[in-house]
Order: C-alpha cells, then structure tokens, then sequence
C-alpha cells in the first residue's frame, strides 16, 4: 500500500487541531504514522498552515498520494505547484533556476492577497466594533432620556400631591381655628 499523505485529528470535542503525516495507507487515521510535516488549525480566520514544504515535495516526488483536504492544503501552501516545476526540472525541460524564479513570485503574489485578506477581516472587526459602540450610546442615550422623562414625571407627580396637600389642609386649618374661638 502506497504511503497517503493525511491529516490526524487532536484537540478537544468542537475544537479541531490537526498534525499533517505521513502514514503508510493501511494504518488508522489517528494511528501510526511515518513522518509528521506539518499542523493544520482551522479555528483561525484564516486558517493557520505550519507545513515543511520541501519535505512535502519529497514525499510527493516519492509517490506518496495526499488526501483530498490535505491536497487543498499543499495547493495553498505551494508544495503541488513546486512538485509541478520540479517534474519539469527533471525532465529537461525548464532549468532550475527558472524553476525557483517561478515559485518565488508565485509564493510573493500568494503573500500579498493573504495579508489583504487579514487587512480586509481586521478593517470589518474594527468597523463593526464601531457600529456596536455607536449603538449602544444610541441605546443608553434613548435609556437615559427615558429615566429622565419618568423622574420629571414623578417629581411632577409628587409637586402636584404636595400641592393638594397643602390645598386640603390649608381649609382645615382654617375650620379648626374657627373652631377653637368658639370653644372659648
């Protein structure tokens, strides 16, 4: 059985973390392996890629064939492209010097979009950091006018039942002084 370059599951239950391997195709997917190459998180945004690339093309110049996920992972990190010019190299058909030239610009591109990509994701954090905190001061402005309009209208409420107290006691004091000469 060929040797299958996959990916062998760790972490906890809901947080997966995955060691990139080398494993004969007959072993179990968290088994043993021959050689690990590299770590895969895809918590991240986007997702963290540790990988040894030259030992990925070596494996892969040997004939060991990737699983598809971890396919997409060597085609992200460059490893199939480099194989690619590899062959060509091997064949006579490019030099390798032309070979690395090709590669370098290739990776410098791919570093470029990725940084804009993190420019982009950071810049939507930052913006929707704003917007929260520009709806919360809405909010706790609208709160804070709303307490204000209730304690205006129970200070209103308590002047106005000071108010008629002091109406309703005033003509009872006025009865009882009456009432008191009459009593003399």
């Amino acid at each position: 059985m060929p040797a299958r370059i996959r990916l062998q599951r760790r972490g906890k239950k809901g947080q997966p973390f995955y060691h990139i391997v080398i494993a004969d195709g007959r072993a179990p997917r968290d088994g043993r392996f021959i050689e690990k190459i590299g770590t895969y998180n895809p918590l991240t945004i986007p997702a963290t890629i540790d990988l040894n690339l030259d030992k990925a093309v070596q494996w892969l110049m040997n004939g060991a064939q990737p699983s598809d996920t971890v396919k997409r992972i060597l085609s992200y990190k460059g490893a199939m492209l480099k194989k690619h010019l590899q062959v060509g190299v091997v064949k006579g058909a490019i030099s390798q010097e032309v070979a690395d030239a090709r590669f370098n610009e290739w990776l410098q591109a791919k570093e470029a979009k990725i940084a804009g990509v993190r420019s982009t994701i950071e810049n939507d954090k930052r913006n929707s950091a704003k917007a929260a905190l520009e709806n919360e001061k809405k909010a706790n402005e609208a709160k804070a006018a709303a307490v204000a309009a209730k304690r205006k209208a129970a200070e209103e409420a308590a002047a106005a039942a000071a108010a008629e107290a002091e109406a309703t006691e005033a003509p009872a004091e006025e009865a009882a002084e009456t009432e008191a000469p009459a009593a003399e």
